[in-house]
């Protein structure tokens, strides 16, 4: 079964993570999400593998949270899609295996899915 990570190289977690996975052998894609973006239902997948609200994969460290998401009542369905139209909002790595996923913060958190 494959194992997929959403990543950013920029990100030190997710560069974490994918050494963590090199170190253990696993053979995994990258998806570069910043530029392959996710799409609604793909992101929605996701958060059900994660068994996940969109809130809690939030980053709210980022700017845009702070502009267009903090001290908003925002539903699931808005918070996706704004982490559908600006990427970065999305908590990260992501690591997927067949229908689990796990962020990988901290990196042993991969080893729940592998």
């Amino acid at each position: 079964m494959s194992v997929i990570v959403l990543h950013n190289p920029r990100c030190r977690k997710s560069r974490e993570a994918v050494h963590y996975l090199e170190e253990k052998s696993v053979s995994f894609e990258t998806r570069l999400y910043l530029e392959d973006k996710l799409d609604v239902a793909a992101l929605q997948v996701i958060l059900e593998q994660l068994q996940m609200s969109a809130f809690d994969l939030v980053r709210r460290t980022e700017q845009v949270y702070k502009d267009q998401v903090k001290g908003k009542d925002l539903d699931e369905d808005a918070l996706i899609k704004l982490m559908v139209d600006h990427p970065k909002l999305i908590e990260r790595p992501i690591i997927i295996k067949g229908d689990k996923a796990v962020v990988g913060r901290p990196k042993e958190l991969i080893n729940t899915i592998l």
